[in-house]
């Protein structure tokens, strides 16, 4: 199978988050608001999303069933409190003020991994646990869908200027090992514009969920990814925030500068023309769900 694909070449220079970094650091200016004081309890010897923040005065924890997406992230196993954000060459990042927390999972010894590819990664973990294997399957910029029952099957995806051919020429193999190479392939040529597409617009706040995810497709683009939802008695939601970024690093949960009464939670808005992160501003704002 082949197919003519003319935006190759983007794919091949511009995959997920490139230059976010120079992006991030000329938009996000925090305000000073650190003086505040902090409403919510920081469980340092916690080991997961869920146990380790407690939701602010007034709210509390929204339920995930136990075999969602959802659930998968506000339980998964942490780096213990005050872990530095690394790079995927082990060096740490020059910021360290802006995260609360460090996911316990590779980055990789390349830098594939960046903020798109951290939210893929996730989802591909989650799928690839529950078995539901058939599900695993995300597209390149260039529109070509590849999936992990493809690839453990031996089938590779082959670029040669402008189109992408595919070629049975490995035997089956559906180790976890194997399954990490399919990963850095999706990561080298999948990114915000194509999972843009592959998800479905959330444009209520009230719909907003854990692993939901605030995208910019584009190139330079960014994405970051709601891992913890609460609410108060009238239905109000506040939501934690994590991202991976460029180059690639550690996936982690953000702090929020913009509000430090209630940091790291964050109140959003589904409609609201911009949407400030600690690193990042999303305009307009874009919630999706996969």
């Amino acid at each position: 199978m082949k197919k003519i694909i003319p935006v190759l070449i983007i794919v091949l220079t511009a995959s997920a988050c490139s230059n976010d970094k120079a992006i991030s650091g000329s938009n996000t200016q925090i305000p000073e608001a650190f003086t505040q004081q902090n409403s919510v309890q920081i469980n340092k010897d916690k080991n997961t999303i869920r146990e380790r923040f407690s939701a602010p005065e007034g709210y509390i924890w929204i339920d995930e069933q136990p075999d969602s997406f959802g659930y998968f992230i506000e339980n998964f196993k942490l780096k213990p409190y005050g872990s530095p954000i690394l790079k995927y060459d082990g060096t740490p990042i020059a910021t360290q003020d802006l995260h609360e927390t460090v996911f316990d999972i590779d980055t990789g010894n390349k830098d594939l991994q960046q903020c798109a590819d951290a939210a893929i990664r996730l989802r591909a973990e989650y799928l690839y646990k529950a078995k539901r294997f058939d599900e695993i399957k995300f597209h390149f910029t260039s529109g070509d869908l590849v999936s992990w029952n493809d690839y453990k099957s031996g089938i590779r995806a082959f670029v040669n200027g402008n189109s992408v051919s595919f070629r049975k020429t490995a035997g089956f193999d559906d180790s976890y090992q194997n399954f990490r190479k399919y990963l850095d392939l999706i990561f080298n040529y999948a990114g915000t514009i194509s999972l843009n597409k592959e998800t479905k617009a959330v444009t209520k706040t009230s719909d907003l969920k854990t692993g939901d995810i605030l995208i910019t497709p584009g190139s330079p683009g960014h994405i970051v990814f709601i891992s913890g939802v609460c609410k108060n008695k009238n239905g109000e939601k506040l939501f934690l925030l994590s991202e991976g970024f460029t180059p690639a690093q550690s996936i982690h949960t953000l702090s929020n500068p913009f509000d430090k009464n209630i940091s790291p939670w964050y109140n959003l808005d589904a409609n609201s023309s911009e949407t400030k992160t600690a690193r990042y501003f999303f305009k307009p704002t874009n919630f999706r769900s996969f």
